[in-house]
């Protein structure tokens, strides 16, 4: 199904001509455009959830297949103060926050998240712009977070808060990255905050010191430089409101593949 979807909206941009859909470090800029992809994702979204387990794995590989030069998607090197403070320290006085519609509100150091209930996998990480790679991924299973924190009965999507600025032109707040997904995908058990690639610390440019894994969906769903896992009922208020920097400017907000 997802080579289907990406030769629909291949097919959908080369009939827009002059319009374009460029990827991960581009924005979306044409109403028209952001129109029919709204189409694309309904059919998406609707289309695999109807035929498709949630629950399913995506595809796990071999040691063997992991890709010599996986290459970084988004920012490479957060240049905003507070993660160069963080970075020159090592970390040491990082915490991840896990707050909002939550009972116990949790404040964790990355040695806390490294002794959290985790998983292990080894899969394929496909952007938007056409390109995979397969890479190895250690990480703090997510829902094993959440239960420690306790969601409250009206909690229905987790909105990852980074430390990127990735548009510092915007004048309404919305220039620093987030995304979010639903609690299907949350407690889906490849979700990982992974901390460790290819069974090293994780690289700066792959979204030191955690980074989101959500194997069900396209790359720029991975959210890089978590600082904030936030409960909330609706994504209204946040950002732009659709979900996720991407999705603010026209992408996909439900980008499963």
């Amino acid at each position: 199904m997802s080579l289907d979807r990406r030769r629909w909206l291949a097919a959908a941009g080369a009939s827009l001509g002059s319009l374009w859909l460029a990827g991960c470090d581009k924005l979306v800029a044409n109403s028209t455009f952001n129109g029919v992809l709204k189409v694309a994702e309904k059919w998406s979204q609707g289309a695999q959830r109807l035929v498709t387990d949630r629950n399913a794995l995506a595809r796990e590989f071999a040691a063997a297949d992991i890709s010599k030069d996986f290459k970084p998607n988004g920012t490479m090197r957060p240049q905003d103060p507070a993660y160069q403070t963080l970075l020159a320290e090592n970390f040491a006085g990082y915490r991840l926050t896990v707050d909002g519609l939550v009972e116990q509100p949790l404040a964790l150091t990355l040695a806390e998240v490294r002794a959290a209930p985790s998983r292990t996998q080894i899969t394929r990480h496909d952007c938007v712009e056409g390109w995979s790679s397969i890479g190895k991924w250690k990480g703090a299973r997510l829902s094993a977070l959440l239960d420690r924190a306790k969601l409250k009965p009206e909690a229905r999507y987790i909105v990852f808060h980074c430390a990127d600025t990735l548009d510092p032109s915007a004048t309404d707040g919305a220039g620093m990255y987030y995304e979010s997904i639903d609690l299907i995908d949350a407690y889906h058990p490849q979700t990982i905050l992974a901390y460790q690639m290819n069974d090293a610390v994780l690289p700066v440019r792959h979204g030191a010191p955690l980074r989101l894994r959500v194997e069900r969906q396209l790359g720029y769903k991975h959210a890089k430089y978590v600082m904030r896992v936030e409960a909330v009922a609706s994504l209204d208020g946040i950002g732009r409101g659709q979900g996720g920097f991407w999705p603010d400017r026209g992408y996909e907000w439900y980008a499963g593949i």
